[in-house]
């Protein structure tokens, strides 16, 4: 049943709600680049240096499911602008960090204040928009905004590394976030559901902790492999978690209401969602570090050669709302798999001299694949649940995004796996360790190394790394491809529950 169609002014809306989501992307994108002149200028140690690169995305998706709700409660225009203030001062605080424990604290802050953009704009398209179709293209550009956050952030922060500072890449989102301040309270809607009860603290807390353990033992498998430390963490959350599903049982005002997972849109969306996003995720970290370790292209170069795919998916993301009024979601979505597994077969093609071309063309092929997949399931997770429990659920979609990003790192440990025994004989134990964990990491460590063991150790790395992205791809063509038929199969019928 179709709903009022949104007037000129929600449109505009939408386009003061894609500024946060863009600098949200490009946020998660651009730090990479300013590594090495961060790490002359703080000298962090390599522990320090980790969770500098890692906390922001680790209270991102350990504090979504706390603001979706309380965006719910206080108001989700109210929760946006919030967090924007909150972004923007972290911002300029991180830009002039002098320690390395300053800077980590601030990419704290950040990453809770970040938490706050992506399920309050989604959750407000759900109130601005609501005709099904109107809808279905506004969540395209939402969607849209975040690929163009991700393909400029390398190329943009590439410039301002060349002429300025590291932290000038943090400095970026200041004039987004102040010109939503100035345009938010205009043209955005504010909703609060009516009926929310107070936030119960302690379901936040164990939200952030299960979340929190849960990611943290996934990459450091990714990056150590198995080990203790990991599982318990692992384990530990999902305890965690258990406890808080079942106190959410109790509450007469959870934090999550469990009802939503009995609408069949919502469960099989989330899950297609989440395992679209580990299969993206693993493909996208690999073949940044292919192009610049591999192909020894520079960063920005690099960030040229993925503009094509991101093309592809913002294409994707216009074409896809205007199919979705004649053929049905889960048949669009089916096809959509279909075509990423044929892009990640065209990758597990890279090798030698042809490796750019085949980056390019699968990179292409599986980004327009995904488009369906990605905005079409948004759409069935945002449109399933109640106009006032829409915080929520968009909080719980980005949180299984958050997690597929974590289980997509999982290709890391597929090259500490390819490298574990062909470390060259004669290379000290400290730097073999270094050299198993990452390809950038042997390329530096060979650096120290005598001619003949620097040759043997990079061509060693390469290899492996090359072998890691086309396993990786191979495994990624068989999710999306089995995903595709469970969808045809079990849900092409089924679109509510």
């Amino acid at each position: 049943m179709s709903g009022p169609t949104a007037t000129r002014r929600e449109w505009i809306g939408l386009a003061v709600i894609a500024l946060p989501c863009l600098l949200y992307s490009m946020d998660l994108t651009v730090l990479n680049l300013a590594v090495p002149k961060l790490s002359a200028a703080l000298k962090p140690s390599s522990a320090q240096l980790l969770w500098i690169v890692d906390i922001y995305g680790f209270l991102i998706a350990g504090s979504l499911i706390t603001m979706g709700t309380l965006g719910d409660r206080i108001g989700r225009r109210r929760l946006l602008l919030i967090g924007a203030a909150a972004f923007g001062v972290a911002s300029v605080i991180a830009a002039f960090s002098t320690t390395a424990e300053m800077l980590i604290a601030t990419r704290a802050l950040l990453g809770v204040a970040g938490a706050t953009l992506a399920p309050s704009t989604l959750s407000l398209i759900r109130n601005m928009f609501l005709d099904p179709q109107q809808r279905t293209i506004a969540i395209g550009v939402w969607v849209t905004s975040y690929s163009v956050g991700g393909a400029i952030g390398p190329l943009l922060g590439g410039v301002l590394l060349q002429y300025f500072w590291w932290g000038s890449v943090f400095l970026i989102g200041v004039p987004v976030m102040l010109l939503l301040l100035v345009l938010g309270p205009v043209l955005l809607p504010e909703f609060r559901d009516p009926q929310a009860g107070r936030l119960d603290l302690f379901s936040a807390a164990l939200s952030l902790v299960a979340v929190l353990l849960v990611i943290y033992g996934l990459k450091r498998i990714a990056e150590h492999g198995l080990g203790w430390v990991a599982a318990l963490a692992i384990v530990t959350g999902l305890v965690v978690g258990i406890v808080f599903l079942r106190r959410q049982r109790a509450l007469a005002h959870p934090l999550i209401d469990l009802h939503l997972f009995r609408s069949r849109a919502f469960s099989a969306a989330l899950a297609v969602y989440l395992l679209g996003t580990l299969v993206v995720f693993g493909a996208y970290i690999f073949i940044a570090q292919y192009l610049q370790l591999v192909l020894g292209l520079s960063p920005l170069a690099a960030g040229l050669w993925t503009l094509p795919s991101m093309a592809a998916f913002i294409v994707g993301s216009v074409v896809v709302p205007l199919i979705a009024r004649r053929v049905r979601p889960w048949s669009l979505i089916t096809a959509g798999l279909v075509l990423a597994a044929v892009g990640f077969a065209v990758l597990t093609q890279v090798d030698g001299a042809d490796a750019l071309r085949a980056i390019v063309i699968g990179s292409v092929i599986y980004s327009l694949g995904f488009s369906p997949v990605v905005i079409l399931a948004t759409d069935l997770i945002v449109g399933s649940a109640p106009v006032e429990r829409a915080g929520a659920a968009s909080a719980i979609s980005e949180t299984s995004s958050e997690l597929g990003g974590a289980l997509g790192s999982i290709g890391v440990a597929v090259y500490r796996g390819m490298m574990a025994t062909g470390i060259p004989i004669g290379v000290p134990p400290e730097a073999a360790e270094v050299a198993r964990a990452t390809l950038g990491g042997a390329l530096s460590v060979a650096q120290q190394l005598p001619h003949h063991l620097r040759v043997e150790l990079l061509d060693t790395a390469r290899d492996a790394f090359a072998q890691s992205v086309r396993l990786t791809a191979a495994i990624s063509a068989a999710i999306s491809l089995t995903m595709a038929i469970i969808v045809r199969v079990l849900l092409r019928q089924r679109t509510s529950s």
